[in-house]
């Protein structure tokens, strides 16, 4: 029963999305990418907010909250914040360049090799930290739910290799064969289903500890767990309550802003007013991402007494332990559905980067679009063989969430540094950001990678050494500083070797740049409650 309405629920949604997108006519490479810019506002966030819930948010956030409660909330609560700068500031000039892709920005206020260079860094975080992690932690989900070992009678890591393939290869057919707009369609319909089922799990979690009474379980969790509730993190926790003023902030910016993954569904907008009201709207829907992605975490450490073999099977072992067996696969089919989001939006950018930015520009620039296309989609099928090669050797990564989010330090705020330094300046030179990046990557490398494991502290029990806390500044610190550090390095390249022109904002006059009337006000509105939760979990 729970395996049938899983395939009956995901057979709907792909031949919906099918039926809707059957009669676009995606002819160019631009439209087969983006889908024409035609996306609404109810679309985009739709897209937005399916495609930053996956599992490595949904299994690897609540297995965070799973230890340390809901401080770790900042990545969900922050990030309505960020997504309003994005929509006052960012959006309304990347919709007036007319740009398809970030790189094509950065060919026009550097040159061509920075363009090169912040595309292969796409494609290499995607393809070796991103891809890989969704892939694993969508399987691990999957084969918990459906005790998948045991219905194939095979080992646990015989049977995280087959789940993975088996999402990559159907994910693969929507991304690579869909477009854009056929990822779209899926994720709006995949996200009403993802928002019921994910407010039925800490519905049920707390109903079961309540015996019956959802208010009564709110109660006993609260009052058996207060140090769960504090929103405060100390500065050995996942996320202290200084980082939220420092790199915290700007792994949003470059997250919701300028990974191409993301940023993508608002460049397909059809005008700047829906585009904008597609973040306001997502925004909104982050303020209520803590009771899907923390408060689930913090009612398994109840259920479970804090017993479970690895914090990351947190969520799934709630899922099977509290909901009812009917619903199972029902939710299993709307998580599926949010892992595909994920994968699919992920690929599909890959193959936008590669075919417009690389093949198009280095390796045959005389390409019709259909070769473009063609191009792109081979491209597109070796990249997600190779994750799937990766995903299932992440299983020995520890913490998912936090592996993810220290290890695209690497090339997040290089890439976040430039754009932001290219929209704020007009003589800095293409030098400068070629310089920025490299620097940004290696000194960040050479800080995680080299000089934080020296300040490991050892503690020996039973003549045994071993690893009991680190005292090197937290990865969200060295973001910040470093993003200052090259910051600096660019602006005083810009002062002493400036580009010879200025640098004037290109106006495509693609789509209408009217901006949305209520924006500011209801931006404010975000941002004060955003403000209010903290106080009042303080």
């Amino acid at each position: 029963m729970q395996l049938l309405s899983f395939l009956s629920f995901t057979v709907l949604v792909a031949l919906i999305s099918y039926l809707l997108t059957r009669s676009s006519k995606e002819t160019s490479k631009d439209g087969y990418f983006l889908g024409g810019r035609s996306l609404t506002g109810i679309v985009i966030a739709g897209s937005l907010l399916l495609t930053n819930l996956s599992t490595e948010q949904i299994v690897g956030l609540n297995g965070q909250a799973y230890e340390q409660g809901i401080l770790v909330m900042a990545w969900e609560t922050l990030a309505a914040i960020t997504m309003v700068i994005i929509a006052v500031f960012l959006l309304p000039r990347y919709l007036k360049g007319g740009i398809s892709t970030i790189p094509q920005f950065l060919e026009r206020r550097y040159d061509k090799t920075t363009k090169a260079i912040v595309s292969g860094l796409f494609l290499s975080g995607y393809v070796t930290i991103f891809l890989p992690v969704v892939l694993y932690t969508g399987a691990s989900a999957i084969n918990t739910m459906f005790d998948v070992p045991a219905v194939f009678g095979v080992s646990e890591n015989a049977a995280l290799w087959f789940t993975v393939f088996g999402i990559g290869i159907i994910g693969s057919i929507y991304a690579v064969f869909g477009g854009l707009k056929a990822v779209a369609v899926s994720d709006t319909i995949n996200a009403i289903g993802l928002i019921i089922g994910g407010l039925m799990i800490p519905y049920f979690g707390l109903t079961y500890i309540g015996d019956g009474d959802m208010f009564a379980g709110i109660d006993t969790l609260m009052t058996a767990h207060p140090d769960k509730f504090i929103s405060t993190g100390s500065e050995d926790s996942y996320v202290p309550l200084s980082t939220l003023f420092t790199g915290m902030l700007l792994i949003n910016l470059f997250y919701w802003g300028t990974n191409q993954a993301i940023i993508q569904r608002a460049l397909g907008a059809k005008n700047l007013k829906e585009g904008q009201k597609g973040l306001v709207y997502a925004a909104f829907l982050k303020i209520l991402g803590p009771l899907l992605l923390v408060l689930p975490g913090i009612i398994a450490f109840h259920i479970f007494k804090g017993e479970l073999a690895k914090p990351d099977l947190a969520y799934a072992s709630l899922v099977t332990e509290v909901l009812p067996k009917s619903l199972v696969g029902f939710f299993a089919a709307v998580l599926f559905g949010a892992i595909l989001s994920s994968f699919n939006s992920a690929l599909n950018s890959c193959v936008t980067l590669f075919g417009i930015d690389i093949y198009q520009e280095y390796i045959k620039k005389d390409a019709t679009e259909k070769q473009v296309v063609k191009a792109g989609k081979i491209f597109g099928v070796f990249l997600a063989v190779l994750a799937m090669v990766v995903a299932p050797f992440i299983a020995n990564a520890g913490s998912v969430f936090g592996y993810l989010q220290e290890i695209n330090g690497t090339y997040s705020i290089p890439i976040l540094t430039i754009v932001v330094v290219g929209y704020t300046t007009k003589y800095v030179p293409a030098i400068a950001a070629k310089i920025g990046l490299i620097s940004g990557v290696v000194l960040y490398s050479i800080s995680q990678f080299i000089i934080q494991p020296n300040f490991d502290v050892i503690e020996i029990v039973n003549g045994v050494e071993t690893v009991s806390g680190n005292t090197y500044p937290h990865f969200l610190h060295i973001l910040a500083i470093l993003f200052l550090f090259n910051v600096i390095i660019m602006l005083l390249i810009g002062k002493f070797y400036p580009r010879k022109e200025a640098y004037i904002q290109f106006d495509s006059k693609e789509v209408d740049i009217t901006p949305w009337k209520y924006l500011k006000p209801v931006g404010v509105f975000i941002c004060v409650i955003v403000i209010g939760i903290y106080i009042y979990f303080s």
